[in-house]
């Protein structure tokens, strides 16, 4: 449940997992662009509602950038960032659902979900369906408490964090980095299936 701020901050450990899925999909996220499977307009339908559910300000000022210089209307971005999907074509609605429902299981989605994106879209697209939320969770994760320090220093501090944790996750991204990016090329390496899903 979201209070005035926004959801539950992420800890170290969710930060991470974020980090490294987001390096882990880069390669599909790379391949859906260069081969259009999923056209800009799609992407940031997916960057935008995932940014929704989290509540970052930061990916909100920016993707609402992206997206009207991608051509969406104001009113259909204002729409996405309100949780409202009117405007939402009805062949992207279930890739839309599927990235909400990712972030707010903060990305541990059911089996079933997932095996209904590739039933309807296919593997190559629900692929790039997924690389495009890891990647918006990553920025959306950063952008949080970086956002949250800017912003301590307006009067503005949000009443979930602390400027321990704004800092200290300033500073671990910097030494995330570099383990999350061998991580990724180390389970790519060996075929690590792309999606794992939280047992009960």
């Amino acid at each position: 449940m979201k209070d005035n701020f926004g959801r539950k901050l992420y800890s170290l450990r969710e930060y991470y997992k974020i980090m490294y899925l987001a390096f882990f999909s880069m390669p599909d996220f790379s391949s859906i662009k260069k081969n259009k499977f999923l056209n800009d307009h799609f992407i940031e339908r997916i960057m935008l509602a995932v940014t929704e559910v989290n509540g970052c300000a930061v990916c909100s000022y920016a993707h609402t950038k992206m997206a009207l210089e991608a051509g969406m209307t104001n009113e259909e971005i204002q729409n996405m960032l309100a949780g409202v999907s009117d405007n939402v074509p009805e062949e992207e609605m279930s890739a839309v659902m599927f990235a909400q429902h990712y972030a707010d299981s903060r990305g541990y989605p059911s089996n079933e979900s997932w095996e209904r994106i590739v039933e309807i879209y296919g593997l190559p697209k629900s692929k790039g369906i997924l690389a495009s939320i890891r990647i918006i969770m990553f920025g959306n994760a950063s952008g949080i408490p970086l956002s949250s320090f800017f912003n301590r220093f307006k009067g503005k501090a949000d009443e979930r964090s602390s400027l321990l944790y704004e800092i200290g996750m300033i500073i671990v991204t910097i030494i995330y980095i570099p383990i999350a990016l061998i991580h990724a090329f180390l389970a790519k390496l060996f075929r690590i299936p792309i999606i794992t899903f939280k047992t009960v």
